[in-house]
């Protein structure tokens, strides 16, 4: 889509290695919409897959193969985190992909770059200064940020946390180009349509029996099955919902299986907003979107798995807010669901303090943010061009 001659366009630049930074960019495109109509224009750009140079136009094949192996995962993201190492990695490949992202953005025009992806800052606002063109962060990791998402010369890094916003400063960004207001979650999560009386029924889920959600992130990540095969064994007196992503074959094969309490395994869904809702308590691999979602539906949680470095800090952040606990184990799971389900004021005290945590029109303020830097910008192009 190229930008109208009437209202401000914002491009998006974001990538599928995980389903997080399609999700934020989609949340806060959609705060847009209700926030401005059609006062602007907005598209995406998966810039790995359209404009990177090999072999980096491979990484999103590369990240749900990388992610099984995550001692691999760990030594790179320990080895490339830091100021220095950073920036030295983006000088060094800066004369190989500066081609491929003044090409960019000479395919998109637009009034301001929006970047929910780490690895884009650094060459891509390299780029945006030739052109005269605003760029904005908006950090889509929770606690444990990559320097990566410093790099560059944004105009403004949004992050989700105080965390975050030490990190930044850490990083060298001065503090007035950092500002928290939250992770960009869809407006759908604020907003219950239906009772979780009414979602059981329609889903044909039991009513009156606690309600156990077990996730693994859009690829199905983690120890899901190990944690499935124990909670059945220990024969609870709950419901289980379990989500395996894009992971056909594990849902294949739990599908198969005998279970001993009422159980339901589905792929990739669409209506999460609904499934938090109708449930109790939520088993997830320790990714900042589904926690976010957490908060806003007030769910305890149980981490079972995280992505070493990326998340490392999102499991403390949910241990320290007491809003859930870390279970590697799958025995550790069954242990805390043994607690909560026995002890129901103590689930409740967990939900409560998920849900203080909640940040649930973050994309709505985003979106405030990134329209005030595109009308601006835009107003300064239509000067020019009088």
């Amino acid at each position: 889509m190229n930008r109208t001659p009437d209202r401000p366009h914002i491009l998006f630049l974001f990538s599928d290695t995980g389903g997080g930074h399609r999700s934020a960019a989609e949340a806060i495109i959609e705060a847009l919409s209700l926030e401005f109509g059609d006062q602007v224009t907005v598209e995406m750009v998966d810039i790995f897959r359209d404009y990177a140079p090999p072999p980096f136009d491979l990484a999103p094949e590369a990240y749900p193969v990388l992610s099984r192996v995550p001692e691999v995962w760990h030594w790179g993201y320990r080895l490339s985190d830091g100021r220095r190492r950073t920036r030295f990695v983006f000088n060094a490949i800066w004369p190989y992909v500066r081609r491929s992202a003044e090409r960019l953005l000479i395919d998109h025009p637009c009034d301001l770059i929006v970047s929910v992806h780490p690895l884009f800052n650094d060459p891509i606002s390299r780029a945006a200064r030739k052109f005269g063109l605003p760029y904005i962060t908006v950090v889509t990791d929770l606690v444990s940020t990559h320097t990566a998402w410093y790099c560059g010369s944004s105009d403004l890094i949004i992050v989700p946390t105080l965390a975050a916003r030490e990190r930044g400063i850490a990083a060298g960004v001065p503090e007035e180009r950092l500002k928290v207001i939250g992770l960009p979650v869809a407006e759908r999560f604020n907003h219950a349509t239906e009772t979780p009386e009414e979602i059981r029924a329609r889903l044909g889920w039991p009513q009156g029996l606690p309600l156990i959600l077990l996730v693994g992130g859009g690829e199905g990540m983690g120890p899901l099955e190990a944690v499935a095969m124990a909670i059945n064994d220990a024969n609870l007196q709950a419901g289980l919902i379990v989500v395996c992503g894009r992971n056909q074959t594990l849902r294949q094969r739990l599908e198969q299986l005998a279970w001993k309490s009422p159980t339901f395994v589905y792929g990739f869904v669409r209506e999460m907003h609904n499934f938090m809702r109708a449930v109790d308590i939520l088993i997830t691999k320790a990714g900042p979107g589904t926690i976010s979602e957490a908060f806003i539906v007030g769910l305890p949680i149980i981490l079972y798995s995280r992505m070493p470095g990326q998340e490392d800090g999102n499991v403390e952040y949910v241990i320290r807010e007491q809003a859930g606990v870390w279970a590697p184990e799958p025995e550790q799971v069954v242990l805390t669901l043994n607690t909560w389900l026995q002890q129901p004021e103590e689930r409740q005290r967990v939900a409560l303090n998920s849900h203080r945590l909640a940040r649930p029109y973050a994309s709505r303020e985003i979106a405030r943010v990134l329209m005030n830097w595109a009308r601006r910008s835009f107003e300064e192009r239509m000067r020019t061009q009088v």
